[in-house]
């Protein structure tokens, strides 16, 4: 099988049309294959060792989080996300692990928000992005913590948030008060709960 073809192959089985130059080291074929196919017009670099099909629609959640796998959705952008706001965010917001570098990160329009360890893994969930890929977010509850604890977010926002929450039927209050409690926020959370229950 010529490399094209084995790179071909692993772009047909990637239901997002992207590839990475580690898959296609792991095929035996050689990573000046890629450069061709971009050069061709056949892909595109997205990022270092990211590529995409030319003719993919751009699905800048799955990508970014592909090009930084430590980046999870929050705030305002997870709240979207789980339809809890109507607005679309200008800038994307994910949380990093304390100590996480990047350097090409900032030159991303990304609102960078930094947690300590024990504070990042908790809470985060799978869902699909808008163009239908695997993305990772915070849950509902964790995000309402997130935006209360934070600043930059919206009052109106968190304000509608809560209120939608609060009628909801699959709100989880003992969760939201545990997490609250950990991310030391119970008290803001407990007045929008007495308020609004």
């Amino acid at each position: 099988m010529q490399a094209k073809d084995t790179i071909n192959l692993l772009l047909e089985n990637s239901p997002s049309g992207t590839i990475t130059a580690k898959q296609v080291t792991e095929c035996g074929v050689h990573r000046s294959v890629l450069q061709e196919l971009v050069e061709a017009g056949d892909l595109y670099r997205y990022g270092r060792g990211l590529y995409i099909r030319s003719d993919t629609w751009e699905d800048d959640f799955y990508l970014l989080q592909c090009k930084y796998g430590r980046g999870i959705y929050s705030h305002d952008t997870s709240l979207y996300l789980l339809g809890y706001s109507d607005r679309t965010p200008a800038k994307y917001t994910m949380t990093f692990p304390k100590g996480y570098n990047a350097p090409s990160l900032k030159q991303e329009s990304v609102i960078i928000r930094r947690v300590i360890p024990d504070n990042y893994s908790f809470g985060i969930i799978e869902i699909k992005s808008p163009s239908g890929n695997p993305i990772r977010i915070y849950n509902l509850e964790r995000t309402l913590c997130d935006i209360v604890r934070g600043s930059g977010s919206d009052i109106q926002v968190v304000n509608e948030a809560m209120k939608r929450y609060a009628a909801s039927k699959e709100k989880n209050i003992h969760k939201l008060m545990k997490y609250a409690e950990q991310l030391r926020v119970g008290p803001k959370i407990l007045r929008y709960m007495e308020v609004l229950l």
